[in-house]
């Protein structure tokens, strides 16, 4: 079967790729920005990319008329104050569209909404289920809750507030009961839905064995790392207050803490578990799917990652719009070095970042990173999705890759920290010598005196680093 898999490049849609190619399936990965697509070398001779953005009707028409089924795996949220009205309207570009292809069957991944008072991210989602149900192909809506997995974005701020904070005084939404569900469960009933004829025009919860509050699952997650954690709840943290405690504590971006904080005061239980005896699933416990993901991270075999997703920083962008360096304008720091070993400072620049840090002065990048989250940025708290590889479209600490090609030692990075203008850092290998570009355009008199007011530390900081990416010795 022809399947159309939007959000191909997500943090779901990356993980059920291989599993619709597994089964056969002829999948055609749907993708805002082809550039931050990297399918694994194994899959790619097997798959089709197509570019195409839901908000733009005329993009669209990149769908190939002969699909058999879709998969919808996107969602807008903390891209923008208005995703409400955005996410409805993508969902009707797309059901217009499919409605013009063969299409027979649809399957939407979106959240458990039971409750009659819903945030306004679970409304978002039940309005995008209520728009592609109006379409002429057979719809199956699949409702989830906390989904645990490595590089979940419930899984990360759980294990952010775990590993940070021995005592934790909380707001009293962590006494709010849900649902969790193993990332490895999602993948299986996403898979075993499509052209199911039993999921047809039907909407279905999907959980694992437990209910727990936030609190029990706080305190599940220290205890199988061997963290005794004390967590006290008040009730005068506001859902403001409470959405600065997660964005200064854990990874989160400012919007998505919001987006979060409103939907954790809201229950989210599974009606029935119907769908596990229709199609043949025992979902894992939430303390096999915490094993599952710590296992995953302790191998480096994380797949996908939220962090590698724009709603992790404030910038959404096409990165073909940025690939290119300007020079008009722009304040640039050159530094090359000779290198004695190619293959040595290449290995170094793509472990940069993350655990390893920058190699030189790494007090001033995190005094940087952390200046920046005062300022409402991302810090250095995102790291990196793997130690030893780098994809473009990755999330580097508070850098985001535009390039990054090993073979041809090459790699260009855009900052998304807070900034009066753009930076760029670029690395480049050639024959035996290193060359390692900043570059920035600055908006207006404060850019420039940002400029010459950190130029300082430029020479101090970026002077060290291109000595220890070219020194011999780790």
């Amino acid at each position: 079967m022809k399947i159309l898999l939007t959000g191909a490049s997500g943090y779901i849609g990356k993980r059920l790729l291989p599993v619709l190619i597994e089964s056969g399936h002829d999948v055609i990965c749907c993708v805002r920005d082809i550039n931050r697509f990297n399918p694994p070398e194994s899959i790619k001779s097997r798959i089709k990319i197509i570019q195409a953005d839901l908000l733009d009707k005329e993009s669209l028409n990149v769908i190939p008329k002969d699909i058999d089924g879709a998969y919808y795996l996107v969602h807008s949220m903390s891209t923008s104050s208005n995703y409400n009205r955005l996410e409805s309207e993508s969902a009707k570009n797309f059901r217009l569209t499919l409605n013009e292809t063969k299409v027979n069957h649809v399957v939407y991944l979106s959240g458990i909404v039971n409750e009659t008072e819903l945030s306004k991210h679970l409304i978002s989602r039940k309005n995008v289920e209520t728009e592609l149900s109006k379409g002429k192909y057979n719809f199956t809506t699949l409702r989830a809750g906390i989904i645990i997995g490595s590089g979940s974005a419930s899984f990360e701020i759980m294990r952010d507030l775990v590993e940070k904070l021995p005592i934790m005084v909380t707001p009293k939404w962590l006494n709010t009961k849900c649902q969790p569900i193993g990332i490895s469960d999602v993948i299986k009933f996403l898979s075993k839905s499509i052209f199911n004829p039993k999921t047809f025009n039907e909407n279905f919860d999907i959980g694992g064995p437990d209910i727990l509050s936030y609190k029990d699952m706080l305190l599940i997650l220290g205890k199988k790392r061997n963290l005794k954690r004390l967590i006290y709840i008040v009730p005068v943290m506001t859902p403001k207050l409470s959405s600065y405690w997660l964005y200064f504590v854990t990874s989160t971006s400012y919007k998505l803490a919001i987006a979060l904080v409103n939907s954790m005061k809201i229950e989210v239980v599974c009606r029935n578990n119907k769908i596990n005896k229709l199609l043949n699933i025992e979902p894992i416990s939430y303390e096999d799917s915490i094993e599952k993901a710590f296992s995953k991270i302790e191998r480096n075999e994380v797949i996908s990652s939220w962090k590698d997703a724009f709603i992790s920083s404030e910038f959404v962008f096409n990165i073909s719009d940025f690939i290119q360096i300007p020079t008009f304008g722009c304040f640039k720091d050159i530094k090359e070095r000779t290198i004695t070993n190619r293959e040595n400072t290449i290995n170094k620049i793509w472990s940069i970042g993350g655990e390893n840090g920058w190699y030189y002065g790494n007090w001033l990048w995190k005094l940087r990173g952390f200046i920046d989250k005062l300022f409402g940025g991302v810090g250095l708290r995102r790291g990196r999705t793997s130690s030893d590889s780098i994809n473009t479209g990755d999330a580097l600490d508070f850098w985001r890759v535009l390039y990054a090609n090993k073979s041809e030692g090459i790699l260009v990075l855009y900052a998304e920290m807070k900034l009066p203008g753009e930076a760029w850092l670029e690395f480049r290998v050639k024959d035996n010598k290193l060359t390692q570009t900043a570059t920035f355009r600055p908006l207006g008199l404060t850019g420039r005196l940002y400029w010459y007011a950190v130029l300082p530390f430029h020479g101090f900081i970026f002077n060290g680093m291109i000595h220890k990416l070219t020194t011999a010795k780790s």
